[in-house]
């Protein structure tokens, strides 16, 4: 069971894995610039589309065992649990579709950083501030195209030290306790109330 313990490099390389193919797009699923265009297309604002998309994450995201379904299509790039890649993956689609809705550019180092923080939940907001940057006024899309570099890095360290600690050794032992989301992905299904977390953190992150 060795191979399947986490570590930050390997968090690191799936948060980069799934970030690709949200924008990108799998088989069978709308990459995350598909599903923004979606939602806009048919709400009369972008924030009506945001909490409409948020909504639908909460009951219509993918089982965790979507992944595995694929088969021989998806080929993962380090072995961690698929139940994980999963949550991340269709939580990072999210977020990234809410950060294309705001107008920002997907395809820039800072605004995928800030993605990974959303990934966090609850926690964005220290991590940031410990990072010096202060929540609420610091992310126009001005502002976060001025970030440095070397901050870029700190933050992008945390986010992975975070979600390792979250996610535990083990990682399916500790899911539940993992970004957050319920145990219960073990099972089936991502968790509506820890989706909506972190739908709203993205809302607030891409204002």
């Amino acid at each position: 069971m060795e191979e399947k313990e986490l570590s930050e490099s390997k968090i690191g390389k799936m948060l980069d894995w799934a970030y690709e193919n949200s924008l990108e797009g799998i088989p069978g699923m709308d990459s995350a610039y598909e599903m923004a265009e979606n939602f806009l297309s048919k709400h009369d604002s972008t924030d009506k589309a945001i909490d409409s998309l948020i909504r639908w994450q909460n009951t219509k995201a993918a089982t965790s065992g979507f992944l595995t379904g694929l088969g021989g299509i998806i080929v993962l790039p380090v072995a961690i649990p698929a139940n994980i890649a999963s949550v991340m993956y269709v939580q990072i689609r999210m977020i990234a579709a809410i950060s294309h809705m705001r107008g920002h550019d997907l395809k820039d180092d800072q605004v995928k950083t800030f993605v990974f923080v959303c990934l966090t939940g609850q926690s964005a907001s220290g991590i940031l501030k410990k990072s010096g940057i202060q929540a609420g006024n610091a992310f126009a899309k001005q502002a976060i195209m001025k970030i440095p570099g070397e901050v870029i890095k700190v933050i992008n360290k945390t986010v992975g030290f975070k979600l390792v600690t979250k996610f535990g050794q083990k990682g399916v032992v500790n899911l539940g306790k993992a970004i957050p989301i319920a145990g219960g992905v073990i099972g089936g299904t991502v968790d509506g109330i820890g989706t909506n977390i972190i739908g709203k953190t993205a809302k607030k992150v891409f204002g």
